[in-house]
Order: C-alpha cells, then sequence, then structure tokens
C-alpha cells in the first residue's frame, strides 16, 4: 500500500500577497546585487540585466512553488505555464528597462530606477499571472 500525503492548503490571497511581497524582495535583491555586480565587471547593461533577471525569477519562482502557492510538484503543464510566464515577462522586463535608460534624463540613480521600473512591472504581472494560471489549482 502506498501513502499519498495530502495536498498542502491553499493561502487565501493575503497570505499569498504577503508571501509574495517577502520572496519578491529576496528575489529582487538576488536580481539588484547580480545586476550591479555584473555591471561593475563590465558587462554590456541589457545583459547584465537578462542575466540578473533569470537568476532573480529562477529565485522567486521555486520559492514562491513552494511557499506562496504551496504546489508540491512541477509537473509538465505547470512548468510549461512559467516558461511561457517568465519568457514574456524577460522581453517586457528587459525591454521597460532598455526604454527607461532611453528616456530618463541623466540623473544620479538613472541605472536603478530603471531597474525598479522594469522590476515592477514584470513583478505585479508575475504574481496576478502565477496565482490565476500557473499555480492555479
Amino acid at each position: 500500500m502506498t501513502a499519498t500525503r495530502p495536498a498542502p492548503a491553499e493561502l487565501g490571497l493575503v497570505a499569498q500577497l504577503s508571501r509574495f511581497v517577502a520572496i519578491g524582495v529576496l528575489s529582487a535583491m538576488v536580481d539588484f546585487g547580480s545586476y550591479q555586480g555584473l555591471l561593475a565587471l563590465g558587462t554590456y547593461v541589457h545583459v547584465a540585466k537578462a542575466i540578473s533577471f533569470i537568476l532573480g525569477t529562477t529565485t522567486a519562482y521555486l520559492l514562491n512553488r513552494r511557499f506562496t502557492f504551496t504546489v508540491d510538484g512541477a509537473g509538465r503543464a505547470r512548468f510549461a505555464g512559467f516558461v511561457l510566464l517568465y519568457g514574456t515577462t524577460f522581453a517586457l522586463n528587459i525591454g521597460m528597462n532598455a526604454l527607461m535608460l532611453a528616456v530618463l534624463p541623466a540623473i544620479p540613480l538613472r541605472v536603478s530606477i530603471a531597474w525598479v521600473i522594469a522590476q515592477g512591472t514584470a513583478t505585479a504581472i508575475n504574481f496576478v499571472m502565477l496565482r490565476t494560471v500557473v499555480f492555479r489549482r
């Protein structure tokens, strides 16, 4: 006889949003820290943004899957949804960062401000899509 583990209880919107924000802060630190580190090493700005986005969103996906949306198994369909969502927000994030770098005046923290705007845009879209599509039960 094989014992099966019961599915974890689904959290409510407030609990999910709270955990999403906390994990988002940690993931943003991974993203921003690696972005700044890569820039300091002389990496081309858009390549640095792409790599940092991948590192930050991988961190966010793994932690949110387990702690925010309490999903144990990845599953092929769920992983395909993740790839599609993050591919889309990857392009949006890189594009928004490039757009902000093009339109923001030469001010202190211009690169950091562009990063925050790009990250905020992608994060809002990710929460809605993760909750309603990727990790929907």
